[in-house]
């Protein structure tokens, strides 16, 4: 067994629907197992996934036992040469795993391998390779110092700023929404430490792999979709409280805690400033939105990127769901003889501007999910919505905001 790829699900089950379709498409070519195992969630994922992908393996919990002991639970049961830890607010390519594993083999110093991630939007996602969260590169980050100088090795070190995007480097901490470790490098330095809930256990296992004498390595060649706070709210006081411990517990266990908690209380009072000033902002942003939806009525208009057969499929389940739909037109992937598409996605630029279009959804029956999120990245710079519908599934999602809930359409 190449590949073993564990899933941790709390309350997203249609995200992650999409996320097992791309997964089991990227299994294609890699002897590959798929372990799913549930936090009773209370979002009826148990029943919804009764009868869907026969080829994973599904355990359901019921208690929220934390990231790190989900994990754990399932790790024993695995066979692969290679663990992925992957989120279930994830897209993968149909390449992706291959390519990794190629990687992997290249070098076999490599004691655990990240990845691109883009979010929702197709843009960057900087948590992609980071440094490790010392007291001061967490304060400049905080600070914003970071995002005075976003190139500096010194002010731009929690997130490796100097580094480039697009080359794959050696770096500190791989992010926990896609890890894929060696089987003897955990036999070695050990899993995830179940002292962190959530958050930080993802840096601690990166800090142990290094101390081990592996190496951590960004890998750029490959790019997935994070579909970035959907399984929490960033501003939540849970958020916030599990936040505080896992630094507080990361600290207190690799650094000297003593010398450094003048500047970690420092960091502390900037994140609740932080957090305070993204709350105002989101209720009047919130306030405005919808007086702007009331007195205008203004609706999104969207491009379906589809086949005939799928569009109308993608239309009567929007129908169903309710959403007002003002202008719905058709886009294919090359040009066709009597075609009934408004054009086609190498158009897209300047379809978005000639028609106003506030919404496109990728269906991937037409186009796969590499070219879905090669054109995420394409066009990120264009002020749409993006949102995914999987051949087969009964939903489509997306996600417009790092910071906030992610979005769903399901038919009522």
């Amino acid at each position: 067994m190449q590949l073993s790829i564990i899933i941790v699900n709390y309350n997203v089950q249609y995200f992650l629907e999409q996320c097992l379709y791309s997964v089991t498409k990227a299994c294609a070519n890699v002897d590959a197992e798929i372990f799913v195992v549930d936090n009773n969630s209370t979002d009826d994922s148990k029943n919804f996934f009764s009868d869907k992908f026969s080829s994973v393996r599904f355990i359901w919990n019921t208690e929220n036992i934390g990231f790190a002991k989900a994990n754990n639970q399932i790790l024993q049961l695995c066979s692969g040469k290679y663990i992925l830890f992957l989120n279930p607010d994830t897209i993968v390519p149909e390449d992706c795993f291959s390519k990794c594993i190629s990687f992997l083999e290249s070098n076999t110093q490599i004691g655990g391998l990240g990845i691109k991630m883009i979010d929702g939007t197709g843009k960057f996602l900087k948590e992609s390779k980071r440094g490790f969260p010392t007291p001061f590169s967490s304060f400049y980050k905080l600070c914003g110092l970071a995002r005075v100088f976003p190139r500096s090795p010194i002010f731009a070190g929690y997130n490796l700023g100097h580094l480039s995007d697009n080359k794959n480097h050696e770096v500190d901490v791989l992010a926990g929404a896609f890890m894929i470790v060696p089987k003897k490098v955990l036999d070695a330095v050990g899993s995830f430490d179940e002292i962190f809930f959530m958050y930080g256990e993802d840096i601690d296992l990166s800090y142990r792999i290094q101390k081990a004498g592996f190496k951590n390595y960004y890998y750029a060649d490959s790019v997935i979709i994070h579909f970035k706070g959907e399984s929490t709210n960033k501003y939540s006081v849970d958020y916030l409280r599990h936040f505080y411990k896992a630094m507080y517990l990361f600290s207190k266990k690799h650094y000297d805690f003593t010398r450094s908690s003048i500047v970690y209380f420092l960091i502390v009072i900037l994140i609740m400033i932080q957090a305070i000033i993204n709350t105002i902002t989101k209720i009047i942003v919130a306030i405005f939105s919808v007086s702007k939806i009331i007195n205008k009525k203004e609706f999104k208009k969207r491009l379906i990127i589809a086949d005939e057969d799928e569009y109308h499929k993608v239309v009567d389940l929007l129908k169903k769901a309710g959403t007002k739909l003002n202008i719905s037109a058709r886009v294919e992937l090359h040009h066709s003889k009597n075609t009934t598409a408004l054009g086609t996605l190498d158009m897209l630029s300047s379809l978005i501007k000639k028609y106003s279009i506030k919404q496109i959804i990728f269906c991937e029956k037409e186009i796969s999910f590499k070219r879905i999120i090669d054109s995420m990245q394409q066009y990120s710079s264009l002020k749409v919505d993006y949102m995914l519908h999987a051949a087969g599934s009964s939903s489509i999602v997306g996600s417009n905001d790092k910071n906030s809930s992610s979005t769903f359409i399901i038919a009522k």
